[in-house]
């Protein structure tokens, strides 16, 4: 079918008390992975890129890539800008046909990160394209922007905020991080249970990769809607590329080591659908 929004997904995900994964893709395989892993589990998905990605390949190439996947499945695919790094990136997004953006402006202060993502949805809603922005600071490394910072998400300012800039979705920050975790993390379901009590847009939780799944299925049980997935997809799709060359080194063809790569990363999708209870939902 043809690509859809994210914010119907949301939306029946925040009545249904289920999440939609959100999957950070990086080439034509993983791309095909997460929809087949959507596909068989008739749940529906977001693949995501980042800015970086963007800059390897160019956003008109991922959108193509994922809408011609997108148009052979049954379920609903969107297609998100992930940690939108400017103005210029997010409507540059809109203008390629993505289908859903996040600007993040979470490292500025706080009342300039709201006039940036007010431009941001003032751009979009014209086009009905949801914007999704970050409130406190998620820690960790994102791509190839260190966060360096552990800020949490006051639920006093994220009414301020969602007021101020008409978002449909906010990223919490909440103990979670980007990257992979060098210790067990201090997620805050307290506050995230006092941030759901005042916000009542879909809340969004980002770095969960290699955080354990009983957590992330407590934090979709207090509210949040849309899981992003990215460091774990990379280390699944290079694994299985790793398991053939290193093998047999006489192995040439692309297909056969990215068919590999592409087979682990849609056995992580199809466990994280799972994780986040979409499966059955994408009708």
């Amino acid at each position: 079918m043809p690509l859809v929004t994210s914010k119907d997904m949301l939306l029946d995900a925040q009545k249904g008390n289920y999440a939609v994964g959100a999957f950070n893709v990086e080439n034509m395989e993983m791309v095909m992975a997460v929809v087949e892993a959507a596909q068989e589990m008739q749940s529906p998905v977001i693949l995501q890129t980042t800015p970086s990605t963007a800059r390897y390949a160019g956003l008109n190439l991922y959108y193509a890539n994922v809408k011609a996947v997108a148009e052979r499945a049954t379920v609903p695919v969107a297609l998100h800008l992930d940690h939108g790094s400017s103005f210029e990136l997010a409507v540059q997004a809109l203008r390629e046909g993505y289908t859903s953006v996040m600007i993040d402006g979470s490292h500025l202060p706080w009342e300039e990160n709201s006039r940036l993502v007010r431009r941001v949805v003032d751009a979009c809603r014209p086009c009905r394209v949801p914007v999704e922005a970050e409130l406190g600071c998620i820690g960790g490394k994102e791509d190839d922007v260190d966060s360096g910072g552990t800020g949490l998400t006051s639920p006093e300012q994220a009414v301020k905020f969602v007021e101020q800039t008409g978002i449909d979705f906010l990223a919490v920050a909440i103990g979670t991080a980007h990257g992979v975790y060098k210790r067990s993390p201090n997620i805050r379901l307290d506050l995230l249970k006092e941030i759901k009590k005042r916000v009542f847009i879909p809340l969004v939780l980002h770095g969960t990769s290699g955080l354990e799944d009983e957590v992330v299925r407590s934090c979709i049980q207090e509210g949040i809607c849309k899981v992003n997935y990215a460091t774990d997809l990379r280390i699944a799709f290079t694994d299985g590329m790793r398991r053939i060359l290193s093998g047999d080194k006489s192995v040439i063809d692309p297909k056969i080591y990215g068919n590999m790569g592409k087979e682990l990363v849609k056995r992580y999708v199809q466990d994280k659908i799972w994780v986040c209870k979409s499966s059955g939902r994408g009708f």
